[in-house]
């Protein structure tokens, strides 16, 4: 059975970003099925391969619509049918519904959650089951590798594993239907994702009682997230999925601005028109809520929209089920709460120079210049080092490994004695490159094997107390860190019997300004398919980019998601003997990596260019 193909490259444009958990899940695994199933299928019990992926990429502007089962269609037949109708551009799978019985027709549940496979699912041997009446039943079972689960709240998740589900078929008025099937979709991965597209939604940071100094930390917006379907009203659906809070990993450290009772107001959809002003009617919401939480939500509702727009987004404004506008919120109003908002500038990028002080560039420049204050001059030798946020303090590692030193990035007083010092040295041993967040707080680990693990000096002095972090077992070891800007999630890379692998935790703040405590909780693989992760540097709101090594694989330089799947954004342009990559989260910056033959910078135009042959250890604030 052929899908009906109607191409609307000429039409407007698909939005690039949009955000739909359940939704998505399920129409994602049904049109992995649905596309694998053009080809015919033989009536004997032969395993044959529902392979999808070669129309996954090519079809990005094509609209597919199933085809209705045929009269006396097999078993077989009706089955494949379903699965490519699942794959259709249809909003209720309405065509999809016509392969089932009328009774799983009414209750089947498509948006209940995504399997998504390696490849297509493999079509297994029909059997016959006849009924204690003696009606004919077939039994048609399908399998494959599974990848992730996308839940029905629109949420990614790794989750490798062997796949297999059985359908069973009953006649009805002398034609094969479908009566037993689980909920959801099931998807090869190629399709998964022609259908469905990465999108974040955006709450606010929690960052607990010790943030209060911190000027605008109560406004900082953490990305979380989630997939929707490209072509089906993506921007409803984002909005939707916003409004739904954030996900289960993300809600203890983020907080939303929309009341609990917050919904689309009944068949009214939220709209961009072609202004660039975003119209969100709703109900749930009290006209008399205070006008600054109102824009708190028109904000999140703003940034998380803003990439799926036809057009530039330059406002959103609220609306009650009555029309009656409750607020609005321009997006350079916008920008005193947004993602990235604790980030810095990153105009410079600083690396140790082959005295081992600490150095910077500028993008538009190549000669190094010295950085001022102690850690600067050539006599300190440094092995890692790192420049807090605001670009007014310096850590660094000593070269041996087992000091810390903090120093100002301004004037020439003497290097102090180190604020930390770990029981062992060496290229095996010590310390840790280091880490700032956005609040100021200064992150490092101790790599002896009687250490401490993770230290954090809040404010960047002190002394460095030790956060525990949960599920992170005896026998595994953190060999590097990277904390994001917004203070609540931290990248870290865990050696466990001779690999390593990358790790997203997740930073709870709670008790009081007085007596606070730290944690970091949730770890979670990041990126699963490498077997091994030299470095990694955070390279977006959710996005970070990684040096590993596949299984049986070569060392590579790839972004990933921080929800574990795959980037969709451009792959990064090989190079040759990486060991090292900086980022910064504001994506416009160029991307740095450390190589054998020195530091090269990556080019607006996806060319490699060296910056110097002599430099190591390179990084942005952060």
């Amino acid at each position: 059975m052929t899908p009906v193909r109607t191409d609307t490259a000429g039409a407007a444009r698909s939005p690039r970003r949009s955000r739909i958990r359940g939704r998505l899940a399920a129409a994602v695994t049904g049109g992995a099925l649905l596309l694998t199933g053009c080809a015919s299928m033989p009536g004997s019990g032969e395993v044959q391969r529902v392979d999808s992926g070669q129309r996954a990429d090519g079809d990005s502007q094509v609209r597919v619509f199933g085809v209705s089962p045929q009269e006396g269609a097999l078993p077989q037949q009706i089955v494949r049918g379903f699965l490519e109708a699942v794959t259709s551009d249809e909003a209720d799978f309405r065509t999809a519904r016509e392969y089932l019985t009328p009774e799983r027709r009414e209750d089947w549940d498509p948006f209940a959650g995504t399997t998504v496979l390696s490849a297509g699912p493999d079509f297994g041997t029909m059997v016959s089951e006849p009924e204690p009446d003696g009606a004919d039943r077939f039994s048609i079972e399908l399998s494959g590798t599974r990848l992730a689960f996308v839940d029905g709240l629109r949420v990614y998740a790794p989750d490798e594993g062997p796949y297999r589900e059985s359908f069973q078929l009953t006649q009805v008025d002398g034609e094969w239907r479908i009566g037993t099937l689980p909920d959801g979709l099931v998807l090869g991965e190629a399709d998964f994702r022609r259908i469905y597209r990465s999108v974040n939604t955006f709450y606010y940071a929690d960052l607990g009682p010790e943030s209060q100094s911190v000027e605008g930390a109560g406004n900082v917006l953490v990305a979380d997230p989630v997939y929707v379907r490209r072509r089906i009203d993506p921007v409803g659906e984002t909005v939707a999925a916003l409004l739904t809070g954030p996900s289960e990993w993300l809600a203890p450290v983020a907080r939303t601005a929309f009341p609990a009772d917050a919904r689309p107001a009944g068949d009214r959809r939220a709209a961009v028109d072609d202004s660039g002003v975003l119209t969100v009617p709703l109900a749930g919401v009290s006209a008399k809520e205070p006008r600054s939480r109102c824009e708190r939500m028109a904000a999140q509702l703003l940034h998380t929209v803003q990439g799926l727009a036809p057009t530039e987004l330059r406002e959103v404004r609220l609306t009650g089920p009555d029309g009656k506008q409750l607020c609005a919120q321009t997006a350079s109003q916008a920008q005193d709460r947004a993602p990235g908002l604790l980030a810095g500038n990153a105009s410079r990028q600083y690396f140790l120079d082959d005295n081992h002080a600490l150095v910077y560039v500028l993008e538009n420049e190549q000669r190094p210049h010295r950085a001022a204050g102690a850690l600067g001059n050539r006599e300190t030798q440094l092995r890692r080092a790192a420049v807090s946020r605001d670009e007014t303090l310096a850590a660094g590692v000593s070269r041996d490994g087992s000091g810390l030193y903090v120093a100002p990035l301004s004037g020439d007083e003497p290097l102090e004695p180190p604020v930390y010092a770990s029981a062992t040295a060496g290229e095996e041993g010590g310390l840790s490159a280091p880490s700032w967040d956005g609040l100021g707080d200064l992150w490092i680990a101790d790599r002896a094997p009687d250490g401490p693990g993770l230290l954090r000096l809040a404010g960047g002095s002190g002394t460095p107390r030790e956060i525990p972090v949960r599920g992170l077992r005896g026998d595994q070891r953190i060999e590097a860190l990277r904390v994001a800007s917004d203070g609540v999630r931290i990248a870290l890379l865990v050696s466990d019997d001779g690999t390593t692998t990358l790790q997203l935790g997740r930073i709870e703040r709670t008790g009081t300004v007085e007596s606070g405590e730290v944690a970091v909780e949730g770890l979670r693989p990041v990126a699963p398919h490498l077997e091994n992760v030299v470095a990694a540097s955070w390279a977006g709101d959710s996005r970070l980019v990684v040096v590993g090594r596949p299984a049986d694989g070569v060392e590579q330089l790839q972004y990933v998601a921080t929800d574990g799947s795959s980037s969709t954004t451009a792959g990064v342009p090989g190079l040759n003997d990486v060991t090292g990559v900086a980022a910064a989260e504001d994506e416009s910056r160029l991307l740095l990596a450390e190589t054998a033959n020195g530091i090269a910078r990556l080019q607006p135009d996806a060319n490699w260019k060296r910056v110097t042959e002599d430099g190591y250890a390179p990084v942005y604030p952060g």
